[in-house]
Formats: structure tokens, sequence, C-alpha cells
């Protein structure tokens, strides 16, 4: 063994020793989720429950550059769109359906006979039979009793189940259903042929506790088939999808809904890179090929038009960017696992040093040495005071010009139809106009 490769494995030898030095509270046994899954299958959202971001709207190319990446990484299952929403969306489902993925290609239909026909002759793997069961849907929206309802879900899970394809069923706004009602709309669609029951968490009303309490009493029920799979589909409202997922899975569900950045209808859903990093790092359980996460989080959200938080965490900008001297000063001497908990690289990313008022001596000097620069400790000092002392860029209204800018930006890139053509459409088609001019600039409120 030559001197480098000598070098990189006593690197590598000394910063395994230096993560044996932490302790794990996840890894006692007290700790550890008897019921979870060894085995757990990830279901992507992010091509419709995503797509149904308001402006967002892909078309055939974008999304099967996506699902590629899907595939590669051993998604299970990626819904693909609601072909029953238009020709348009039927078209790019079937041409989805026809592509040879290793993948599961699903699409959504509502408990209506017309809804389920478009998805099944799709020709997709699975459909998704969704139905919303809460007392207040059915009495103040559908305005139906439970029992029609009872028999639209059976009557679509059987249609899709006779013409060969997997059928699953959302109860929708599932969470703030009573237990009974729940299970007696689960039994008609088990009955019917369900292989799965997608319990939908539909506003994130649910704290993980609850979730753990509702999916036990669901898999536990008597008239719940053990061989019957409870997955979670959580919403971000409070921003607890991540959380709540995990709670269901703690409890033995399997097959997560997730989307990919958190992408979706008002706060969006679960994370896939959040449920997926969650459950390789935290519970050590390998659910796909984590090393092109970051490539999905940047192509999504190009595709998408809508920046991330850079604290967004696994795939934000700042996720492995450090000022801190501190911090820096630990990670050289201590490893990265002092300050960061995974290596960027499991996820096809790179951690970065940036220069500010917070850095130290030892960042300093770490980036000289990687420069080849020879510098006395007064150097360092001179350098580190010069670094700390260099004034803001930006004053109070630069600052603010510069940020009304880059929301200008992000308003100009949105693919919805702005308020002021819909009224055109409107005139073109009825000649008449708004009573109020205000409707012909902002987004209707309620």
């Amino acid at each position: 063994m030559n001197d480098d490769k000598k070098a990189i494995v006593e690197k590598i030898n000394e910063l395994k020793a230096g993560k044996k030095l932490l302790f794990n509270y996840n890894n006692l046994e007290i700790n550890r989720p008897e019921k979870m899954k060894k085995d757990i299958k990830i279901w992507d959202e992010t091509l419709r429950d995503g797509e149904q971001t308001p402006g967002v709207q892909l078309s055939l190319n974008q999304k099967l550059d996506i699902i590629k990446i899907m595939d590669d990484m051993g998604i299970a299952v990626v819904v693909v769109g609601y072909p029953a929403v238009s020709d348009n969306d039927k078209f790019i489902v079937s041409k989805i359906a026809k592509e040879k993925f290793n993948t599961k290609i699903a699409a959504p239909a509502r408990a209506h006979l017309k809804d389920v026909q478009v998805a099944v002759e799709c020709e997709v793997d699975e459909v998704p039979v969704f139905f919303p069961i809460s007392d207040l849907s059915l009495k103040r929206v559908l305005k139906i009793e439970k029992e029609e309802a009872l028999n639209r879900i059976e009557q679509s899970i059987q249609y899709v189940v006779d013409h060969g394809i997997v059928a699953d069923f959302v109860p929708v706004d599932a969470t703030r259903t009573p237990l009974d009602s729940l299970i007696d709309f689960c039994k008609v669609a088990i009955n019917a042929g369900a292989n799965k029951i997608d319990i939908a968490d539909t506003v994130g009303y649910l704290r993980p506790k609850s979730m753990k309490y509702l999916i036990n009493k669901i898999i536990n029920h008597p008239d719940i088939p053990q061989d019957i799979i409870i997955s979670p589909h959580c919403h971000n409202d409070f921003g607890l999808a991540t959380a709540n997922t995990l709670a269901a899975l703690e409890e033995g569900a399997n097959y997560p809904h997730v989307t990919v950045n958190a992408f979706g209808e008002r706060s969006g859903n679960a994370a896939l890179e959040e449920v997926v990093m969650a459950l390789d790092c935290l519970y050590g359980i390998k659910t796909v090929k984590t090393e092109h996460l970051y490539e999905l989080a940047e192509l999504t959200e190009a595709y998408f038009g809508l920046p991330l938080s850079v604290h967004k965490a696994i795939v934000g900008v700042n996720s492995f960017s450090h000022e801190s001297g501190l911090h820096i000063h630990a990670m050289i001497s201590g490893g990265p696992w002092t300050i960061e908990p995974y290596n960027p690289r499991k996820i096809g990313r790179n951690r970065y040093f940036y220069m500010g008022k917070y850095s130290g001596r030892t960042t300093i000097r770490y980036l000289l040495n990687q420069a080849g620069i020879n510098a006395s400790d007064t150097q360092i000092e001179q350098i580190l005071s010069e670094v700390k002392s260099e004034p803001s860029k930006l004053t109070k209204q630069e600052a603010l010009n510069t940020m009304k800018l880059i929301k200008k930006k992000i308003r100009e890139s949105y693919r919805g139809i702005r308020p002021a053509k819909f009224w055109e459409i409107v005139y073109k088609i009825t000649g008449q106009k708004a009573s109020d001019p205000y409707l012909m600039d902002k987004p209707v409120e309620l």
C-alpha cells in the first residue's frame, strides 16, 4: 500500500473511531419500535399531489425525467397524475404507463365510475380510489348518506379489480372521522378487493401520538385483515407531516406517501428526502438509493419553479454549509460527525465552508493549507481581522429592494392562469365583465 492510500485508510479509521464516541439514544431498547416493518417501501405523490401546488404544471417530458431518477433510486410506487382532470392529463398518464419502469405506475380516481374508467383505460399498475368520509364532507359538501358513499366506494374498487389492476382505498379526511365509521369504510373497500388503505391526514391535524393511536387501532382491529397494508398520507399544515409519517410507520404501517421537497397543496406533504433519510439514519432502515436524492430535489425544484428555503432539511442550500469558526474547528479536529448527522455525499452533496464575521483561525489555516500557502500565526490573525471587519455589502434599502426583485421573479415564473387572463376568458365566452375591477388583479379570496 502506497503512502497516499495508507493516509486515506488511516483517516477513514480515525473518523469511524470518532463516531463510536457518540451515544445514540435511538438504539436504547426502550426506544426501538417493535412493530415497525423492516422492509418499508416508498410511495411517491410528487407528480400528482405535488403538482397540485398552485401554479405548477408539468409536461410529459418533465415527468419522465423525474420518474427516471425515482426508478433508478428504487421507489416502489409513483403516482404520475390524475387522468380525469383533462384529456391532456389522461394522455400523459397513458404514455408514462407504457414506459418500462421497475417502479409501479399509479393514477388515482374518485369513487365515481367515470373517473375510475378513465384511470383504468390508462393501463396503470395501480389505482388509488379516494373519497371524503368525514361527516362534514358527507353532509355539507357531498350531501349524500353514508350508505350511498359506501356503495360508490364498493363499486369503484370492484371495477378496478375486475380489470386486473391493483386497487387501493384512500379515505379522505380519515383522521377527523370517528373510528367506527372509518372502519366501516375500510371494511367495504377491503371486501371489494382493496390492496392498501391509505389513511389521509388531509389537513395535517393529528399529533404524532394521535397518529400512533389511530394506526394502532386500525391495524389491530378485528375486522381489518393482517395482510392489508395500511399507508400514511400526511399533510404538513402544522409542519408535522414527516413526524406523523414516522409515527405511523412505528406502528406497523408501510408504503408512506411522500413528495419531493414536501411540495403539494397549502403547506405540502411529507418530504421524500426527510422520510427516507430519517429511516436510514435514525432507524437503520434502507428504502432507496440515497445518492440520487439531491439530484432529484434540484430537478424537481427547477421544474416546479419554486425555490426551496435555504434551511430546508436535507436538500436546502445551507444544510451542509458552515461559517462558524467553532463548528469548523470541531469538524476539522473531531471529524464531521461532531456537527453533521451524516456525510453529505450520502445524498449526492458536498459540504462548504464560508468566510464571514463568525469565522475562526482554524478555518483560515485549513483554507490556506488547501491552497498550499504558508502563513505565520501573526499573518493568520491579520487575515482573520480583515475578514471579520469586512462591512456588510447591502444597506437596509438595498436589501429590501433585492428581496422584492427576487419575489417579483418568482411571481413571474407562476405557471397558472393569471386572474386577468381568467376574466378575459370569461368575457370572451359570456360577453360580461366582472362587476368588481379588484378581481382582475388578485386571486379570489374566500
